[in-house]
């Protein structure tokens, strides 16, 4: 369990996990400076319905923001993929999802991976709305300042990470985008998006963008009209169980 100062809410569990169910699995992979306390309680209700579920920590994560700046995005698709093999072995059919840049490897490993059964991406990062020359300054400054103060727009959500921004991280990120983009077409798993309406990172037309680009035999596309950016937290947690629980029920 987490209990270093350099992270929100540390008392909460953020460790890696791997709950044994039936033998569909679930592969739930956290968004950028979060851990796993961001993906355990959609986990939780899936893992109360029999599925086997997983959750990853990224390398970087759950110490220090300036651990985070010595990893790559090779590194986190690295650890999914591992994840990823890991509950492939023990279960017959896996959906691979995540939060945020969690959605993104989530998506980079159904473009690696045709086998996997689905994806479920929630707030899928594949752009946080930062403008060319923001991207520029933030490539100027990582060689100099480690990280930036940041301010969670969900206060009083159970999330736990950094409260910094390391930039060298967030230029991993970034990249992390880029390579992803032009691998979307290889993508042919049915796709569950999951986004709210309240989102200020991850612009709203995101979720349209990816469904243009990926050829998935089916793709559906919710709004939480309630919640913000970490819709795996919010208030309508309980709404995006029951559409994921729905989506996996229709590909039995």
């Amino acid at each position: 369990m987490a209990t270093n100062s350099s992270l929100r809410n540390p008392h909460l569990p953020g460790e890696a996990f791997f709950w044994e169910g039936n033998a569909t699995g679930i592969l739930l992979i956290h968004g950028f400076t979060a851990t796993t306390a961001e993906v355990r309680p959609l986990a939780a209700r899936l893992h109360a319905q029999g599925f086997t579920v997983a959750g990853p920590l990224l390398p970087g994560h759950g110490t220090t923001p300036q651990d985070a700046n010595h990893f790559t995005w090779r590194d986190w698709v690295a650890t999914a993929e591992q994840a990823y093999r890991e509950i492939s072995t023990r279960c017959e059919g896996v959906y691979v999802g995540g939060e945020s840049t969690g959605g993104v490897l989530a998506l980079y490993l159904a473009s690696q991976y045709p086998e996997i059964r689905g994806v479920l991406a929630y707030a899928p990062a594949m752009s946080i709305g930062l403008s060319f020359w923001e991207i520029m300054a933030v490539r100027l400054a990582a060689p100099f300042i480690e990280s930036l103060d940041k301010h969670l727009a969900e206060d009083n959500l159970p999330w736990q990470g950094y409260m910094q921004t390391p930039l060298k991280a967030l230029l991993q990120l970034i990249k992390l985008q880029h390579r992803t983009w032009p691998l979307l077409p290889k993508i042919q798993q049915p796709m569950l998006i999951i986004q709210g309406s309240l989102d200020n990172r991850v612009p709203s037309a995101i979720p349209e963008q990816i469904a243009a680009k990926v050829h998935s035999s089916t793709i559906k596309i919710d709004f939480m009209k309630k919640s913000g950016h970490i819709v795996m937290l919010d208030r309508e947690l309980d709404q995006v169980a029951a559409l994921t629980l729905d989506f996996m029920s229709a590909r039995r």
